[in-house]
């Protein structure tokens, strides 16, 4: 068995040899979280503000957020200016327009009694492209993921996944090791000098969106949402970098500037990854710290969780692409993000 993702960052980030954490850097963003959390610009209400997600009041809502994070990895692209877009979003955002799209077609794309037996000349249609180039990369993977998945729900969950969240009890950590456990796809591990470690950025962000979709409450109010480590994916930790609160050793810098592909499992990817997640629990536990030392401020300490500062860090990329662009990312080619 796996240790969980908050043990396995803080383990890796103990033992890490070429990725290092910065607590000047770690401040810094504790002090930009604590600004947002009090201009509003970082809430839960943040996930429900893009008309591309499924809101609570839709009937599906979970089997669409389901269907989403099956398909949640690998976007990026070796050329900039050959991304695969969508209704002119790129990446995770392209995935959700090609989603409303089908949905709004009439393909049953969120009915696991279609996507267990979707072909991949299916799922290239629902994933095409504006201009009707290339879907994705890893198309075989995606329709792999969805028929696996869909085969279970069916089989052993009525064909649902909100019998998986009933059957957990609202609790996030018997959800995730639910998820991790009955989907293989989800089985984000890896090996460190002796160690099975997780990410679990997948059934972790599922669990999230869930959360996040339903402002913490009916099918998301889970008991322990803070089990929930941030998402260590491949964009965070630019932002990480450009906060100081990580940095990288002079060959892995060289590494990553060079746009070398690496191995999934390698150590310097569960490096970055594990210390990624490692930063946002500091991130996490700093502001909450700072709250406590403000009472006028009328913030619940537990409104900031790694959830939140995850959505804050992806969010913060995303408008700052340009400036972001000089700071290298970690290249693998994975199902997993």
């Amino acid at each position: 068995m796996a240790i969980l993702p908050r043990e396995s960052g803080k383990l890796i980030a103990r033992l890490a040899k070429n990725v290092f954490i910065e607590e000047e850097g770690i401040n810094n963003l504790a002090r930009e979280v604590l600004e947002g959390l009090k201009n509003r610009t970082i809430s839960i209400d943040n996930f429900s503000q893009s008309e591309l997600h499924p809101n609570a009041g839709h009937p599906k809502a979970i089997d669409w957020i389901f269907v989403l994070d099956t398909l949640n990895f690998s976007f990026w692209s070796n050329n900039a200016d050959n991304k695969w877009k969508v209704n002119g979003h790129s990446g995770y955002f392209a995935l959700c327009a090609a989603i409303k799209r089908a949905v709004d077609e009439g393909i049953p794309i969120i009915d696991p009694n279609y996507y267990a037996k979707i072909t991949s000349d299916d799922l290239g249609r629902i994933l095409r492209e504006d201009d009707g180039a290339d879907p994705p990369p890893l198309l075989e993977h995606r329709v792999k993921n969805l028929q696996q998945v869909g085969k279970i729900l069916i089989e052993k969950y009525n064909g649902t996944f909100v019998e998986c969240v009933k059957i957990s009890k609202y609790s996030a950590e018997k959800l995730l090791k639910l998820v991790v456990k009955e989907f293989e796809c989800f089985r984000d591990e890896a090996d460190f000098y002796g160690h099975r470690v997780s990410f679990y950025k997948r059934a972790q962000i599922l669990i999230g969106d869930i959360w996040a979709c339903y402002k913490g409450k009916d099918l998301g109010e889970f008991n322990d949402i803070d089990i929930i480590t941030m998402f260590p994916d491949y964009r965070v930790p630019q932002v990480l970098l450009e906060f100081g609160a990580m940095r990288y050793s002079n060959p892995l810098l060289s590494a990553l500037q060079s746009g070398t592909e690496m191995t999934e499992g390698c150590p310097d990817e569960v490096e970055i990854r594990g210390c990624s997640i490692e930063i946002v629990e500091r991130v996490v536990e700093r502001v909450r710290t700072l709250i406590k030392q403000y009472p006028n401020l009328n913030i619940n300490p537990f409104s900031c969780n790694s959830i939140i500062v995850d959505h804050f860090l992806w969010d913060y990329r995303r408008r700052n692409a340009q400036k972001l662009e000089n700071l290298p990312f970690h290249r693998v080619r994975t199902i997993y993000y």
